[in-house]
């Protein structure tokens, strides 16, 4: 089995293996990997993980790509851990556990807001400036698959559940990623019964 020194390649490579891809497909996905090193240059690793994007879409399903994606969070512990962990043992209605979320900026990023429909829309930046970033990658040159996006839907998924205090079904709308710096990171959570 290759192996991975860049921190987000291993871990997308232990995700798949726990998912439970065949080997040829991770292998597929993963292909030149192993050659993106800590010290190489950001825009090497974004443009990378971009392709392995397009893989990833084009050899697995949604649903498995966006649970192993989902499962590749990190910052699930720490401060923000113990922040949205607070804000569940406080309890209170959903408003008034959504309201407290988007106080915990530290967490959530710019704003936590429940929608009329029940279901809770993240931002991690106000909408309108001229441009974006992503706090985990350079930019990409092309626009990169809202596919890499579902890692920090992971993340914001497991405070905000943790905050809540009940399941979430994540769904990207749009990333700094994907819009190559043109719009905000976004995410849409529905309750799962």
């Amino acid at each position: 089995m290759a192996t991975y020194e860049y921190g987000r390649i291993a871990t997308l490579a232990r995700e798949l293996e726990r998912a439970g891809v065949p080997p040829e497909v991770s292998a597929r996905i993963l292909e030149g990997g192993e050659a993106i090193l800590r010290r190489s240059k950001p825009q090497v690793k974004t443009e990378w993980l971009r392709q392995a994007m397009q893989r990833m879409d084009a050899l697995l399903d949604e649903e498995t790509r966006h649970a192993i994606r989902e499962a590749c969070a990190c910052c699930l512990a720490g401060e923000r851990g113990k922040q949205s962990k607070a804000i569940g043992k406080r309890g209170g209605s959903l408003a008034e556990r959504v309201a407290a979320a988007n106080a915990a900026t530290l967490v959530f990023g710019h704003s936590v807001t429940l929608e009329e429909d029940g279901r809770v829309l993240v931002r991690f930046a106000p909408e309108g400036l001229d441009h974006y970033r992503c706090a985990c990658l350079a930019l990409p040159k092309e626009p990169m698959s809202l596919t890499y996006c579902y890692c920090c839907g992971g993340h914001v998924k497991h405070h905000l559940q943790n905050a809540l205090g009940c399941a979430l079904k994540a769904e990207v709308l749009t990333s700094a990623l994907a819009s190559v710096g043109k719009q905000p990171c976004t995410f849409r959570f529905s309750l799962v019964e």
